[in-house]
């Protein structure tokens, strides 16, 4: 059978009006873009998109970054964790109007990429943020994720469908196990999800912080990078931390980063002290050493905690009960 031959249709720049990118945290998640957020499995992905969702759906953000002009609707499609017994009690913990976050309803039939309902669900919500979480549970049957060609058809009707709506779609993927890589090429199957996406954002553990996560910008097509943010799980439940001096490759190859050691010196100087407490500088310089702690790092601390120093008998202690903790 012969091909049927497409029309030439030409574009015009000069026809073209530029316009602006809108963001709804800048410059991590833009309106009308795809943006993912990627790491290992249980690394805080989707708690950090939740409490992202719970403070929008207030109208509020973390940070001057974040902050919506009014009260906003979210579609939070998710196909691993219960709604009735996982995700409402964490909405509700996080503080979040559930009236205005919506899932759409798979019991009939499951969601994929390409599913006309997607935009009929943000038309009739007003939603400007769909969340899929994670993306490998919404490809559709048959699909292979790992083929360029299939990959690339899905994302483009996704980010066609965030252009025309106008509304944030963000991915939640998980990181394959080919540990040393790049993280573009530890992410989601194909490297078309990387190339499509406008803003890709790496969710990981800190090194010597076990309720610490990461959260760094690997990829930004529409602004300068933004500065690597922090939030810590712990008893109380999400807390953002703000701004963290950490990289990529420090959270992706386990390594402790610059500011967690001092960090790490400081909290170390601090299980040592109490009332009366004096010790040899060259016992606490050889404890640290045993705890990955360097002498250069944990004279920081000691100065910047008000540590002194005093010589009796010809040997150096640290005055540990009296400082500024």
């Amino acid at each position: 059978m012969e091909e049927q031959k497409i029309e030439l249709k030409m574009i015009n720049m000069a026809d073209i009006l530029a316009s602006q990118v809108d963001w709804l945290w800048y410059p991590f998640i833009p309106y009308g873009k795809l943006t993912i957020i990627q790491g290992d499995p249980g690394d805080g992905k989707s708690t950090l998109i939740l409490n992202i969702a719970a403070r929008l759906s207030k109208g509020e953000g973390f940070e001057e970054d974040m902050t919506p002009m009014e009260p906003m609707n979210v579609i939070y499609q998710t196909a691993e964790d219960g709604l009735a017994d996982t995700v409402k009690p964490r909405l509700e913990q996080a503080g979040a109007d559930c009236s205005r976050i919506s899932i759409i309803d798979e019991s009939e039939k499951s969601i994929s990429m390409v599913d006309e309902r997607l935009e009929e669900a943000i038309v009739r919500q007003k939603a400007k943020l769909l969340i899929l979480d994670p993306i490998q549970a919404y490809l559709g049957g048959g699909t292979d994720m790992n083929r360029a060609n299939e990959a690339r058809d899905m994302t483009k009707k996704l980010g066609a469908l965030a252009e025309k709506t106008g509304c944030a779609i963000v991915l939640i993927g998980h990181m394959n196990k080919a540990g040393g890589n790049k993280a573009a090429y530890r992410g989601m199957g194909s490297i078309d999800f990387f190339a499509v996406a406008r803003s890709v954002l790496l969710v990981g553990r800190v090194e010597g912080q076990d309720n610490m996560r990461a959260v760094i910008q690997i990829k930004n097509n529409l602004a300068a990078f933004g500065h690597a943010k922090a939030f810590e799980l712990c008893e109380e439940g999400f807390r953002w931390c703000g701004d963290y001096e950490i990289t990529a490759d420090e959270v992706l190859g386990g390594i402790m980063p610059k500011g967690s050691k001092l960090e790490q010196a400081k909290q170390f100087l601090r299980e040592l002290s109490g009332e009366n407490v004096k010790i040899l500088s060259t016992e606490i310089i050889e404890q640290a050493k045993q705890e990955g702690i360097s002498k250069r790092t944990l004279e920081t601390a000691k100065s910047e905690l008000g540590i002194n120093a005093k010589k009796v008998n010809n040997s150096w202690y640290w005055d540990l009960s009296n400082y500024e903790a």
